[in-house]
């Protein structure tokens, strides 16, 4: 099988971000974003979702971080659409619950081409470590639109903020990785009636 990589650049005023995906990789990644613990959730994704990443980012940190935040999610999500290709024999739909000490974390996907995010996640400090937790919602709404999938996300337990925003990337990663993995009883077609996602 012939390995779905691609790599998307995208250069503003703000952000200059360089993402490279391999989904049928070993979950070896290359991460710098200039934010510590946004490097540490991109890295969990690509380990937790047996992908090969590369990140490389550089933004108006010195205004804040939502603009690398939320360009790295725009980034990401317009990576992970053109190495699905035309998304022919993927199982397209997964979910996966996240357990991480005192925090579980449910992730659903679907690569239906219509983007959607559903976030319920109870974060109750500004930051974690250099990271606003406020951008979590941000940087997954970001993915959905560029990838053009649905995300739900929802938060079952957890009080520590670090281990709710960690299940989260964790259990999205591997929903991704079973949304994206073939079925070899698709038989090459789309799993969709209409005949399109």
């Amino acid at each position: 099988m012939e390995e779905r990589k691609a790599s998307y650049t995208r250069t503003t005023g703000e952000t200059d971000i360089t993402i490279a995906i391999n989904l049928d990789g070993a979950g070896v990644a290359s991460v710098d974003t200039g934010i510590g613990f946004l490097d540490h959730m991109l890295n969990s994704f690509a380990k937790h979702g047996f992908f090969d990443l590369s990140v490389k980012a550089k933004g108006d940190l010195y205004v804040d971080s939502h603009h690398t935040i939320e360009d790295t999610g725009i980034v990401l999500g317009k990576a992970i659409k053109e190495a699905l290709g035309d998304k022919k024999g993927i199982k397209r739909y997964a979910s996966f619950t996240m357990p991480m000490d005192d925090a579980l974390v449910l992730s659903a996907v679907d690569f239906s081409g219509r983007p959607y995010l559903v976030y319920d996640l109870n974060l109750t400090t500004p930051k974690v470590g250099d990271f606003d937790t406020e951008m979590v919602k941000e940087f997954f709404y970001a993915v959905s639109y560029a990838a053009e999938m649905n995300i739900h996300i929802k938060q079952l337990s957890g009080d520590n903020n670090h281990h709710i925003i960690e299940a989260a990337f964790k259990a999205f990663a591997n929903a991704v990785k079973e949304a994206s993995r073939l079925d070899e009883r698709l038989d090459g077609n789309l799993l969709s009636t209409k005949g399109a996602l």
